[in-house]
């Protein structure tokens, strides 16, 4: 029968028949390892429509959530990090700085930008993790602070979206000094009354979780992520103990009182605009 025999017809016998899948198209989710694909992920704003893993992303996908038609005016575009101390260790930080605007087309870890949430104006600084980890250098706190003071000048709310490794060690004291500049800016700005919603995403780490990151008239995380300031391994060895279980997950962290909410990214930009309108008024 003719289901019985194979015909050479319609067998392919080279690999250069074969059509793949365009790269970009699908990937694994890091947690069940289900295939996503990418049009299913940006309607499920980037969370594993099966076991609920929120990936990571960037300030790109975060504007395009949760500002209004994804409108927006970015601010401070134009700062780039010098080279104060000729860092170099295994590779000059002159070149890492250029293999990162290659890599990712931007000009530092942090992105800044003024648009309406529920048509309610917003300024939000979000960090990028794919620029050299997300670290905290001086245009990092230089963006900040002068987001801030546009937020007084302009009595506009303020939204910072944390996702970094920490300090960037390549601007060593110059990295650190960020801390206590924003901290000082964000006492300004509650002196002036305006809100300051902050946003903790995986991970949130270092110097970022020491300063600015908890600061926030309302702080708040997207579940599962990594909030802490030293690596649990680094932890670990210090106190020589075993950890608890999910230690410095945003559910232990919230547990333990540092959190305010929880909030799922689908819910975000709802939950965003429904605090915004408790705390104006």
């Amino acid at each position: 029968m003719a289901w019985f025999k194979r015909e050479k017809k319609g067998i392919i016998t080279s690999t250069e028949d074969k059509k793949e899948a365009p790269d970009g198209i699908w990937n694994k989710c890091p947690n069940c390892k289900k295939p996503l694909h990418y049009a299913e992920q940006v309607e499920n704003k980037y969370v594993c429509h099966y076991c609920g893993y929120h990936l990571r992303i960037g300030s790109k996908e975060y504007f395009s959530i949760l500002f209004d038609n994804n409108q927006f005016t970015e601010l401070f575009n134009n700062l780039r990090s010098g080279d104060p101390l000729q860092f170099e260790d295994t590779k000059k930080y002159t070149d890492r700085l250029k293999e990162s605007y290659a890599k990712t087309g931007l000009n530092d870890a942090i992105r800044s930008a003024h648009g309406k949430i529920g048509d309610q104006e917003l300024v939000i600084a979000c960090m990028d993790f794919n620029f050299i980890g997300g670290s905290m250098g001086s245009v990092v706190g230089e963006k900040i602070a002068r987001s801030i003071t546009y937020c007084i000048d302009n009595k506009i709310p303020f939204l910072m979206i944390s996702k970094s490794g920490g300090a960037r060690m390549m601007e060593a004291a110059f990295s650190l000094m960020q801390m206590a500049k924003t901290s000082a800016m964000l006492a300004l700005l509650s002196r002036a009354k305006i809100p300051y919603i902050s946003l903790l995403t995986d991970p949130t780490t270092g110097g970022v979780t020491a300063s600015y990151a908890m600061l926030g008239d309302i702080t708040i995380s997207e579940p599962g992520a990594l909030i802490g300031f030293a690596g649990p391994r680094v932890i670990k060895e210090t106190i020589k103990k075993d950890l608890p279980k999910g230690f410095q997950t945003a559910e232990f962290v919230l547990e333990h009182g540092f959190l305010d909410f929880i909030v799922d990214r689908r819910e975000m930009k709802t939950k965003l605009a429904s605090f915004l309108t408790m705390m104006k008024n």
